[in-house]
């Protein structure tokens, strides 16, 4: 199970105990905002994306989308998301869960969106369909390992 997973990851931080696993689906922005009693905004969602390399995950505010314009300037590349197979392969979890936590060891990069910046916390799921760690900004900055902060939303 991928949760097990991003709970021994946490470990190393003492977070383990910090994951909420919720009696209802947290599968997508709505389901997860109407399961924590929060605003989608507040809802980290992590997307995947093709690169001539592998893989990235950008990490956005759930009420946002993908500036196809942004993405290209900011990566020269075009927008491609992953299919939910190569989600798998790369991030070890299925569509629904995807976290930027506990990643196999695949080189892939991890940016956050300036969107989540209007929030002292934000809700990133752990790695199935119910789940989710309620993080500051500087937590997500460390426990993602990320990479940059971007402007693609």
């Amino acid at each position: 199970m991928s949760i097990e997973k991003v709970k021994e990851y946490f470990k190393q931080f003492n977070k383990e105990n910090d994951i909420l696993e919720l009696k209802y689906s947290s599968a997508t922005v709505g389901l997860a905002a109407e399961a924590l009693g929060v605003e989608p905004a507040r809802i980290a969602k992590t997307l995947s994306f093709k690169t001539n390399d592998g893989a990235i995950l950008v990490v956005v505010s759930g009420d946002k989308r993908i500036d196809n314009k942004k993405f290209k300037q900011t990566f020269s590349i075009k927008a491609k998301m992953l299919t939910p197979d190569e989600v798998y392969e790369y991030t070890g979890h299925k569509i629904g869960g995807v976290c930027p936590f506990g990643l196999p060891d695949k080189n892939i990069k991890v940016y956050l969106d300036e969107s989540l910046k209007r929030f002292k916390t934000v809700y990133p799921a752990c790695g199935n369909g119910n789940s989710a760690i309620e993080l500051t900004m500087d937590e997500m900055e460390k426990f993602s390992k990320f990479t940059a902060w971007i402007d693609v939303t």
